[in-house]
């Protein structure tokens, strides 16, 4: 892959044969985002897991204490009071039955999480093949599948986000914005790193954690020292 002039300067500004510690990681990471927008800020963790086993999956979700730095939209599939609910709590777009030809025909996808109650689910089922490719399926385990939708839309709303294994068996996850304070960021990081050594499958034998690399939407990746980080 051919990189910008821009990247292959800031591979220069850190060795990339080092594994850095936490604080040592956002400090070079935050400082090398230096694009014309906001940047994101990502941890990708390549685990020992076998995505295959039922009993090797990780996923959950986590509030980040400051937040994302990003607005998200909220869809709810609810009806009655708790469509009502859902509206009084914020959420961006309420429905039901009449949002699948929406979603399904016109393409319509102006939202970044999909909350639903429980008896909304065999509605949803229906969105499987549009909403499962993109990761926007409601899940029990993600909070996202409640009959609280108010504390769903709220956490939502403070800074949760959702954490999975991808084919490869590596979690990808953003912890906040370059704009952030070192010190914001450092929570944040901690927040989602304790989430996921707590997670641990236990039928995983060897390495939990392989490898866990920091970066910056534009920017290289910095590894980081696993050891520490797995305790």
């Amino acid at each position: 892959m051919k990189r910008g002039k821009r990247y292959l300067e800031d591979m220069k500004k850190f060795d990339r044969s080092v594994q850095y510690d936490r604080d040592d990681a956002i400090r070079i990471v935050k400082g090398n985002a230096t694009a014309k927008f906001d940047e994101t800020m990502e941890l990708h963790i390549r685990t020992g897991c076998d995505g295959r086993r039922a009993d090797q999956q990780i996923r959950g979700a986590v509030v980040l204490p400051h937040g994302t730095g990003k607005t998200v939209r909220i869809l709810v599939f609810a009806k009655g009071p708790k469509a009502d609910e859902a509206e009084a709590a914020g959420a961006d777009h309420v429905g039901a039955e009449e949002l699948i030809p929406r979603i399904q025909n016109d393409g319509w996808l102006d939202f970044d999480i999909v909350v639903a109650t429980p008896d909304m689910m065999g509605v949803v089922g229906r969105l499987g093949k549009v909403l499962g490719p993109k990761g926007l399926m409601p899940n029990p385990k993600a909070g996202t599948v409640t009959m609280d939708v108010t504390k769903a839309i709220n956490e939502i709303k403070a800074g949760k986000i959702e954490y999975r294994l991808d084919k490869a068996n590596i979690v990808h996850v953003p912890f906040g914005k370059a704009s952030f304070t070192e010190e914001q960021l450092q929570d944040n990081f901690q927040a989602i790193m304790d989430a996921i050594v707590k997670a641990k499958p236990a039928a995983v034998k060897g390495a939990y954690l392989k490898s866990v690399t920091m970066s910056s939407t534009m920017g290289p990746g910095v590894r980081m020292n696993v050891a520490k980080l797995a305790n």
